[in-house]
């Protein structure tokens, strides 16, 4: 049987460098985010529902989804983002239990899900352990600021808007810390694969 770990943490917390070392170790990895947008290309279930509650203004000239036009309405209303949500996310986890079900078929001891608001949308149901990438807030801050050359106002208000990370620590079978460098961060990783029973 496969072990399904849920991969998780915040904007600019270092998820995406662990999720990169998971394919550095040939174990799949199954991105939430990726399945997001796939779920929504031309053609798609979730596509025509789109269109149904939201319009065709919202479409490029090539028939895609806009989603920055898209982002600017749900953005600014809630009952909207509910909405989109309530289309998106039942073909998200469909998507995503497709490709686990594939990995298993296929013998793989350890499959990952990285999915940024597993807590959030209460998605742990999906894994049987998880991890959280940790980082302290004034690191949090300045990574984002940097990143995506942000002000300082509109970084806190995108940090802000997720469950904080000492409280998803307290949700988490384990936590990695990455305040340091990418070594420290892998021994983290390694070690935490070790306590549930996995060699690397």
């Amino acid at each position: 049987m496969s072990l399904v770990i849920g991969l998780t943490g915040g904007i600019a917390s270092g998820k995406s460098t662990v999720s990169t070392m998971f394919k550095e170790m040939n174990i799949p990895v199954v991105d939430a985010d990726v399945e997001a947008r796939l779920a929504v290309m031309k053609g798609e279930a979730a596509y025509f529902q789109i269109i149904d509650t939201f319009g065709k203004d919202i479409l490029l000239e090539d028939g895609e989804i806009d989603r920055q036009e898209l982002g600017s309405i749900i953005f600014h209303q809630e009952e909207k983002r509910k909405l989109l949500n309530e289309i998106v996310h039942p073909e998200v986890r469909k998507r995503m239990t497709g490709q686990v079900e594939e990995a298993q078929q296929n013998g793989e001891e350890v499959i990952v899900l990285d999915i940024p608001l597993l807590f959030e949308s209460k998605l742990t149901y999906m894994v049987e352990k998880t991890i959280l990438v940790y980082v302290d807030y004034d690191i949090q801050l300045e990574r984002l600021m940097k990143r995506n050359s942000l002000s300082i106002d509109d970084a806190k208000a995108r940090i802000q808007s997720q469950m904080p990370l000492n409280e998803k620590m307290k949700l988490a079978d384990a936590v990695i810390n990455n305040n340091g460098s990418i070594e420290e961060t892998k021994k983290q990783l390694i070690n935490v694969l070790t306590q549930f029973g996995i060699k690397i």
